[in-house]
């Protein structure tokens, strides 16, 4: 039996906005979703993934007050680092498009993509565990982030967000200092790469029902901050372990089941 569209935009942004800043991969969490809903356009998902990137703004707005005084040399650094994280993530991006590469769209690959990158959790964590991770936003974390977004790009089930948080924690940052970072170099990776999807979209002609289109966008924002803000306080007492052995369900379950 089909759900009523609006119960679809409810589940489609909850689903957005639980998975688009957890290390879980939005990716794995969409095709499950999408055996039992119908698929949406890419439009779609694009808009309701700017609402919950959107939605964590406020949640830095410390930090982002900060980048705004420009004068102070922590701004100007900062800014520094996250511009160099975001230029190694584009022109890669850059490079990947003009080699033509294309994202796999089978099951199998994301099922893998999760599976692998919950072991790499596990490991990372264990190899982290005696040693003394710093708060600092370092050039090295900057680079090793801007690769990691630039992997989890090419390969959907890698996730964003685990991805670059434990490159920073293998590059000798805390767990609260690599979470942050994360975040904050992902508003403008993200924001940019939605709205290049979108001139795309407009750009062919691409309609959609923007009544449904505006309730899952807000649903997804109001989960995306409730759940970011969760997360940044969990990150300070606990690992990512158990999200590594998260992943490895939900893969081994996509790759039985769908």
């Amino acid at each position: 039996m089909e759900l009523p569209h609006w119960i679809t935009a409810i589940l489609l942004g909850v689903v957005e906005g639980l998975t688009e800043f957890l290390p879980v991969s939005s990716t794995g969490h969409l095709l499950i979703v999408e055996h039992w809903l119908p698929r949406q356009t890419d439009l779609f998902n694009v808009v309701i993934q700017s609402g919950a990137v959107l939605a964590v703004i406020p949640l830095f707005r410390e930090r982002i007050s900060l980048l705004l005084q420009w004068r102070s040399p922590e701004s100007r650094r900062l800014w520094s680092l996250i511009a160099a994280s975001f230029g190694i993530t584009a022109a890669g991006g850059i490079l990947l498009e003009k080699l033509h590469f294309r994202l796999p769209e089978a099951t199998g690959p994301v099922a893998w993509a999760l599976i692998v990158g919950g072991f790499i959790f596990l490991l990372v964590e264990r190899l982290v565990a005696q040693k003394n991770l710093s708060a600092e936003h370092t050039w090295k974390t900057a680079i090793v982030v801007g690769a990691a977004q630039l992997v989890a790009a090419a390969f959907p089930g890698a996730s964003r967000s685990g991805s670059t948080i434990m490159a920073s924690m293998l590059a000798g940052t805390s767990r609260v200092t690599a979470t942050e970072f994360s975040f904050l170099v992902g508003i403008p990776t993200l924001l940019a790469a939605s709205a290049l999807k979108l001139l795309k979209a407009f750009k062919s002609g691409a309609t959609e029902n923007w009544t449904m289109l505006l309730l899952s966008t807000l649903v997804a924002a109001a989960v995306s901050f409730v759940t970011v803000k969760w997360l940044l306080r969990f990150v300070q007492t606990h690992s990512f372990a158990a999200f590594g052995v998260y992943r490895i369900i939900v893969g081994a379950g996509l790759l039985c089941f769908l």
